[in-house]
């Protein structure tokens, strides 16, 4: 009973040593602003940014409406070896912070001990020396009292890490996502190319065979049917870099899913993905859900704990400890009630010279915490400058897919009307030839111009954190 009593007093006394930790050393933490503009070029009314990665952002990639890309979305998330990587590393940091949190409390150990010593004769009182066991069963308390808030701020930085480190799990994801549905449209495009070429490689086999049927019977030269040939070949051997092309395109998409390629394969299908339209008026709260701004902010959180840590190692270090327990030179005694032992003390440590240890170490924790800062606003530009980028690309996209479409038809129509005169005689090969390459050109153009569009509007979606639909918090 007596032995509980003893503890009482331990565990009072750390009690106490809570109550004295009052004093937290540095400033509390407050977000620094950040130089943004009132507006950008394409119209959006937009506010100054606070961090709000935590809103949801939905499955964006559903406004595009394909199932295939659903699909795969779906694989990336849960096989991709990045984004587990990731996952692990976020484990670790969330894990450093109930280590920093331990400090909080005080530590309990049980220090049990056995041994069997002599004792020389000069040293024993009966002169000689003596062979003897000895047994310790002690309970030992440890305890820092945080009177300069080390502790606290200790746990304000690991936890801010801990925040950093799941804004960066998220920029992964995002950064995943976004990877994988640009790849999927460049691949789409390439498709669409591709049967393209096809197609166009049919008409050319046909014109070849006109060519060839109008040399048999004299009514061309050799020049007419060589052109023939050359232009068929050419279109076949822009096929074969297209289908490599596609190969390795299909190939990367297999290492964001988490697959070996060989046993990955996506069956062709045309480009039949529609643009989704941005909506008017774009709110900056959808700019807050960026993770990488999140992370940089939290870095400056975690910077700025870090030199209220490093001021406390200019004052005393104050730790209570503590022991109770039983010994004994007998294992049958050693529970006895006369063999109890205990102890109780303070230890103080205060610097007194460390030759500018510490006062360097405050200036590095000043230093990084201005680095910090300077990277969130560096970071907070890089946000508006890439939706600026991409509001303006997409509208520019648009002006030039319209005159695409108008060179296309042209195109056709000027290559429908050459074939004609050729065929009637007209005119010489040359200009069938010609008006072949432009209309193809022109096709192929615009079929790269629209995986364009759906690859600048998923890296807007990156851009504003995952989207622009609105999302209930």
């Amino acid at each position: 009973m007596k032995v509980n009593v003893v503890m009482v007093k331990l565990l009072g006394s750390a009690l106490l040593g809570l109550l004295l930790s009052a004093c937290t050393m540095g400033l509390d933490y407050q977000r620094p602003a950040a130089e943004v503009p009132i507006e950008f070029k394409s119209d959006a009314p937009w506010k100054t940014a606070t961090p709000s990665d935590q809103l949801p952002r939905g499955n964006w990639w559903e406004i595009y409406n394909d199932a295939v890309l659903n699909a795969l979305q779906e694989q990336a998330a849960e096989a991709n070896q990045s984004l587990q990587a990731a996952y692990a590393r976020l484990s670790q940091v969330q894990a450093g912070v109930g280590i920093s949190a331990a400090d909080r409390l005080p530590r309990l150990d049980l220090n049990a001990s056995a041994g069997r010593q002599r004792t020389a004769a000069d040293l024993s009182v009966t002169g000689q020396s003596q062979l003897g066991n000895q047994f310790n069963l002690p309970m030992v308390l440890g305890y820092e009292i945080d009177l300069w808030g080390r502790v606290k701020r200790s746990i304000e930085a690991a936890q801010a890490d801990a925040d950093s480190a799941v804004a960066d799990y998220q920029a992964l994801l995002l950064t995943l996502q976004t990877e994988l549905a640009g790849s999927y449209f460049s691949l789409r495009a390439l498709d669409a190319e591709i049967a393209l070429l096809q197609q166009t490689i049919e008409l050319r086999q046909k014109s070849h065979q006109l060519v060839k049927s109008k040399f048999d019977n004299g009514q061309v030269g050799q020049l007419d049917l060589s052109r023939a040939v050359s232009e068929l070949a050419s279109t076949q051997a822009v096929l074969s870099a297209l289908q490599r092309q596609r190969n390795a395109l299909e190939n990367a998409v297999a290492v964001l899913l988490g697959q070996p390629p060989s046993s990955f394969s996506l069956l062709a299908a045309p480009l039949n993905q529609q643009v989704p339209v941005v909506a008017a008026g774009l709110p900056s709260s959808l700019l807050e859900r960026r993770p990488d701004v999140a992370a940089a902010e939290r870095q400056m959180a975690a910077a700025s704990a870090r030199i209220g840590v490093a001021k406390t190692a200019f004052f005393p270090a104050i730790s209570l400890t503590g022991s109770a327990g039983f010994g004994s030179n007998q294992v049958d005694s050693l529970f006895s009630w006369d063999n109890r032992t205990w102890g109780l003390g303070p230890a103080v440590s205060l610097p007194i010279f460390d030759a500018g240890r510490n006062s360097a170490n405050l200036e590095r924790a000043k230093a990084a915490y201005e680095e910090a800062i300077a990277n969130y606003r560096q970071q907070v530009l890089v946000a508006f400058q890439e939706v600026e980028d991409g509001l303006s690309g997409l509208r520019l996209l648009d002006q030039q897919a319209e005159s695409l479409q108008q060179a296309v038809a042209a195109g056709r129509q000027a290559w429908e009307i050459s074939e004609k005169r050729y065929r009637a005689g007209l005119v010489s090969y040359l200009e069938v030839v010609d008006s072949q390459r432009t209309a193809l050109q022109a096709e192929r153009a615009l079929n790269q111009l629209q995986g364009e569009q759906l690859r600048a509007s998923v890296l807007l979606i990156k851009a504003l954190g995952g989207g622009w639909q609105k999302q209930s918090s």
